[in-house]
């Protein structure tokens, strides 16, 4: 793969002159470096690189709170002192933990496993989205998701081709990588292709070949039902 533009932000000078040692070593990545957690969560919005480094707890900010304002396309490895963290990592859906001080090899494996999801990522199509499921990453063209479903910490994503994915991807996110003009959420828990919608109401939708109706927020219902009276596409107004 090309290069991979890497940033590190730690507040401790040690740690990020062992991640540039590291990273010189493996070879094949562009690293920038921020002892200062805000200027680097700002050059990250900038730049958007394809993975980042980050230390957990910092003197101004927790890592933890930078993860969640990561723009969506940019990996993470946690580099942190702290493995009371490891769930944290897994939840934020972190590439990799890693718990100080690390060996190089440790550090290699973490690296090549970003590497693999970076190309993963560079290879999704407009037609098709990525999701995690366990510890993979899964391709799923959009005209084989049928629905999702939220569950919990996961989302149950319906394949017209039969059963379903189970990934930690949350339903924002998925709502976020999906193509607008095809996907639109109906409820907390359900996204619909809007072109599968046979008939529908302020309360029900129902799927073109299934027989379960899914449920219609009340906050999602107006914006909803005029959007698909709009359309026209193949539905019709029914009382469900």
């Amino acid at each position: 793969m090309k290069k991979a533009t890497c940033i590190a932000i730690d507040d401790e000078p040690l740690a990020l002159l062992v991640i540039t040692q590291f990273c010189e070593r493996f070879g094949g990545l562009e690293l920038t470096t921020f002892s200062e957690p805000l200027v680097g969560l700002e050059e990250i919005r900038r730049r958007k690189p394809d993975l980042v480094f980050l230390d957990i707890e910092m003197n101004s900010i927790s890592g933890l709170d930078i993860a969640r304002d990561l723009p969506e396309e940019c990996c993470f490895i946690f580099t942190t002192a702290h493995a009371q963290y490891a769930l944290n990592g897994f939840e934020l859906d972190a590439v990799d933990f890693l718990h100080k001080p690390f060996a190089y090899e440790r550090f290699e494996k973490a690296v090549e496993k970003a590497i693999r999801r970076i190309e993963t990522e560079r290879d999704r199509t407009p037609d098709s989205i990525v999701v995690k499921q366990e510890y993979n990453n899964v391709t799923i063209p959009t005209n084989d998701i049928l629905y999702i479903e939220a569950m919990e910490n996961y989302t149950k994503i319906f394949r017209e081709s039969g059963g379903y994915i189970l990934s930690r991807t949350n339903m924002k996110t998925l709502q976020e990588i999906l193509p607008e003009e095809s996907f639109l959420r109906i409820h907390r828990s359900y996204i619909v292709p809007i072109d599968r919608v046979e008939m529908f109401s302020k309360k029900k939708i129902k799927l073109a070949g299934q027989e379960t109706l899914l449920p219609v927020g009340r906050q999602f219902a107006n914006h909803i039902y005029d959007l698909l009276i709009a359309r026209n596409s193949g539905g019709s107004r029914t009382n469900l």
